[in-house]
């Protein structure tokens, strides 16, 4: 039975529950990172309690003990848990934190009002259904009318999860054109992300481009493609683009935790390039099989049809 850490304890993973009268379930104001194992060890573990550490910054809860802590927990529960896993398989991560109860239920809560941050890490088989196809056939995107939250509402490297905005983005998308997902702009109609994934393009005379920094998410992926890039060769800079530009593109991509790096074949049903995954997408995934000494596309393929179920 796998297990999971819930509040400086580990249960069984069934019993890792969030109570009802929680500020994370009440309100959406919980601060999340996704990490994945290669191989069985977790995958840039420090950055993402880094921008873990940054989000509770932003959102003023403190966890009451050191990230080190949080870190030895996390990769003993990947271990622990790994060990139920198939051989040559691998686990997705998660690492979730609320302010506690919310202060409105504390009739209801009684001695719990008091307590401080749910803090809870749980793995979860990696649903590779999802996006073994994509290697090959690639993803289709569609903008919607569903914009980006802007920065006066909460900063762009927040990683939290109040996400209706990527949830309405990829219901009005799939209604456009069935299995797409959705671009989100901003308010100048400038592209910024791909609901739960960075995107970035190839153009020949420039090379990668990704929006700025300032007005995205600081995707762990994303960080990971720009050092792939500079071993490659391949010119990596951030700059607004619009989605004309993004349709000319020569090839344009998707990063994110699990399936790391993915190409884009359609966008608002135009195709992009010729309509095959590129040159640099191939580039990319076979660096960054090397980096982990896992092939990804190959895993990928192999599990997707294995159950997601314990």
């Amino acid at each position: 039975m796998p297990l999971a850490y819930l509040n400086g304890k580990l249960v069984p993973a069934a019993q890792a529950v969030v109570p009802v009268y929680d500020a994370g379930f009440m309100l959406g104001t919980t601060v999340a990172e996704q990490l994945r194992t290669f191989g069985g060890r977790l995958f840039r573990l420090e950055q993402h309690l880094g921008r873990l550490q940054h989000s509770l910054d932003i959102v003023g809860v403190d966890l009451g003990q050191p990230m080190s802590e949080l870190a030895h927990v996390a990769d003993d529960l990947a271990s622990r848990n790994h060990a139920l896993a198939d051989p040559g398989d691998d686990l997705g991560l998660s690492i979730f934190v609320t302010p506690g109860p919310y202060s409105t239920m504390a009739a209801m809560v009684a001695a719990d009002a008091s307590r401080g941050p749910l803090v809870c890490i749980h793995t979860y088989p990696l649903p590779f259904h999802l996006w073994a196809d994509k290697y090959r056939t690639g993803q289709t995107l569609v903008v919607t009318d569903v914009q980006q939250v802007p920065s006066e509402c909460w900063p762009a490297e927040l990683k939290c999860r109040s996400r209706m905005h990527y949830y309405l983005a990829d219901l009005k998308a799939r209604r456009i054109e069935p299995g797409a997902r959705a671009v989100l702009l901003d308010a100048g109609g400038h592209v910024l992300e791909a609901s739960t994934a960075n995107l970035f393009i190839f153009r020949r005379d420039e090379g990668l481009i990704s929006p700025p920094k300032e007005k995205i998410l600081p995707g762990v992926s994303i960080g990971v493609v720009a050092e792939l890039a500079r071993e490659l060769e391949i010119p990596f800079l951030y700059r607004d683009l619009t989605v004309e530009e993004t349709l000319r593109a020569d090839e344009v991509l998707l990063s994110s935790t699990s399936p790391c790096v993915w190409p884009v074949l359609r966008l608002n049903g135009q195709t992009i390039g010729d309509g095959t995954p590129g040159e640099v997408f191939q580039r990319l995934l076979t660096a960054w099989s090397d980096l982990v000494n896992v092939n990804i596309q190959a895993q990928a393929e192999r599990f997707a049809q294995r159950s997601t179920d314990w």
